[in-house]
């Protein structure tokens, strides 16, 4: 049948996904000792005087801190028209928040345009994390963003606030939840980037991408 992966008896199967399973071992072997590494990256004193605005007020960087040590930074693109849809799907994939607490660490997200704006859209979304307008484009630019996204981590020690991790595009879109369950499926994304048998479903990338209040809606 076209578009499907063959039908094998359960031996086969079973076979077949622990050649995979002890493959992926490797990779989760790889990857555990890429964070290892992460976790010794020298990191970089990140003064200046950032302002930002949340739903509190003006405040500065410290305060995204929320008194933890440690703070996750998710640089979501300055809208246009309209916000980035890319930016919302990740949004839309972050959870709870207190397994991060628990470890001493914040996550927010960072924008520089109009709070008002991007209260009204947080609202719409339904979204719990904290989301500040960065006061003017200083911020973005001292973690060498233009007017693209990514993800920067710091380090708090009393009053200096350090820079310890940086990462874009795929080393961003690795987070998703969704993407990595996609990634288990049989027909995976669906996207023509993908190295799939012939006949699986496929479109070019981004075209099926939605905020989730506009799936379904034409």
């Amino acid at each position: 049948m076209n578009g499907m992966p063959p039908v094998v008896p359960p031996q086969d199967w079973q076979a077949a996904l622990d050649r995979l399973r002890g493959r992926e071992k490797d990779a989760t072997r790889a990857l555990d000792a890429l964070a290892a590494e992460r976790r010794r990256l020298p990191m970089v004193r990140f003064d200046g005087d950032y302002r930002f605005e949340g739903a509190a007020g003006e405040v500065g960087l410290a305060d995204l801190f929320e008194g933890r040590r440690q703070l996750v930074v998710y640089h979501f693109m300055p809208p246009g028209e309209a916000f980035c849809v890319g930016c919302s799907g990740f949004a839309d994939n972050i959870g709870r928040l207190e397994h991060l607490h628990a470890r001493g660490t914040s996550l927010a997200l960072v924008t520089p345009a109009p709070y008002g704006r991007l209260a009204a859209y947080r609202e719409r979304m339904g979204w719990q994390v904290p989301w500040y307008a960065a006061l003017g484009t200083v911020f973005n630019e001292a973690c060498g963003l233009g007017g693209g996204f990514g993800l920067s981590v710091f380090l708090r020690d009393g009053g200096a606030v350090y820079r310890s991790y940086f990462t874009a595009a795929r080393g961003v879109d690795r987070l998703r939840l969704d993407f990595n369950l996609l990634d288990l499926t049989p027909y995976g994304r669906q996207e023509t980037w993908e190295d799939s048998p012939a006949g699986w479903p496929q479109d070019e990338p981004y075209r099926w991408w939605r905020r989730h209040d506009e799936y379904g809606a034409g």
